[in-house]
């Protein structure tokens, strides 16, 4: 498959229908998690694999994940309703995907690959370290988005574990005015991908 048609793809992952501010419900963009996926995908982290969505939201990883030849794609989110989002997308496609409406820290499934897209901490402090605690729980290889201010910190946090960062990959988010809070149209944030082993 190639990269632009896989893009295309998931451009078709429908949104959140009612976005819940506490959770940090923002839709990873198309174009972003395709470069992610293409990334785990040439270097042999998709193909073949049990992933693990965690926190799948509408399903935008599971999506790709098995639309590039994962084994198995469980997705997982504490959002009924993003779930159902996500089920109801699949319905008649031909992808082999299994959503779970499940609290991340209830997660045992163990997987080959986790890809994540955590809360950033914004709205619950510190959300973002139960993922990244449970991911590493759960499987060897971790795909996860953080803002990019925080590298530092998580690069430190995951060594405490035992983990290293083997790469690291930059982007700019752009958010859309989603919820009463936000002041402006859309806001560009600095986000970093990063690879845990």
């Amino acid at each position: 498959m190639k990269k632009r048609d896989l893009e295309m793809a998931l451009e078709k992952v429908p949104p959140f229908k009612e976005p819940d501010p506490s959770l940090e419900q923002y839709q990873t963009p198309s174009s972003i998690a395709t470069d992610i996926l293409f990334e785990a995908y040439s270097r042999g982290d998709v193909q073949g694999m049990k992933v693990i969505d965690l926190g799948c939201g509408t399903g935008i990883f599971s999506v790709g994940s098995s639309m590039l030849g994962a084994s198995e794609v469980i997705g997982f989110d504490v959002s009924k309703s993003a779930i159902d989002v996500a089920n109801t997308f699949i319905r008649g496609r031909s992808l082999s995907i299994e959503y779970r409406n499940m609290d991340v820290k209830d997660v045992e499934e163990q997987g080959d690959t986790v890809f994540m897209n955590p809360p950033f901490g914004c709205q619950t402090r510190r959300a973002d370290r139960m993922f990244l605690d449970k991911s590493m729980e759960i499987s060897d290889c971790i795909y996860s988005l953080h803002m990019s201010n925080t590298l530092e910190f998580v690069t430190r946090y995951v060594e405490k574990k035992g983990r290293t960062i083997d790469f690291t990959k930059s982007y700019k988010y752009i958010i859309p005015h989603t919820f009463s809070f936000h002041k402006k149209e859309k806001q560009s944030i600095e986000i970093v991908l990063i690879n845990i082993r």
